[in-house]
């Protein structure tokens, strides 16, 4: 059964930042729920202490290995929680999240925290996703 996505946006300023307010999903047998994602290697230790534009690549990539995981990718996430410790520093940066989302065809429902701190110390940025195949 094929997924259909359709975007709900009762105001349009969301999708020229790249994400709708709402999406109806129908036809999905699957649902994956993914921890929030930081700037790790593969064996946990933090990456890019203070650069917020790398650790931010480094967790799409890390949210793209457990969608891959599951056999799916970008183009299947229906929500994406962002989580920062730097609002201001965030936008300066969201060009990074937002071309890879956008190589993907996929506009998320998305909602970005400003946080005092993260779990691991140094990291400024924290993704969290939904997807479903």
């Amino acid at each position: 059964m094929a997924v259909e996505r359709t975007a709900i946006n009762p105001v349009t300023w969301s999708t020229e930042l790249g994400f709708n307010q709402g999406e109806v999903v129908s036809g999905h047998t699957r649902t994956l729920y993914c921890s929030g994602q930081t700037a790790t290697n593969a064996d946990g230790k933090p990456e890019h202490d203070g650069d917020l534009a790398a650790q931010l690549a480094l967790s799409l990539d890390n949210l793209e290995a457990v969608l891959g995981e599951a056999g799916m990718s970008l183009a299947n996430l229906v929500r994406l929680n962002v989580y920062t410790t730097d609002v201001d520093l965030l936008f300066q940066h969201y060009g990074v999240l937002a071309s890879r989302l956008g190589a993907a065809r996929v506009a998320p429902t998305t909602t970005m925290l400003g946080v005092t701190r993260l779990a691991i110390p140094g990291q400024l940025v924290e993704l969290e996703g939904t997807a479903v195949a």
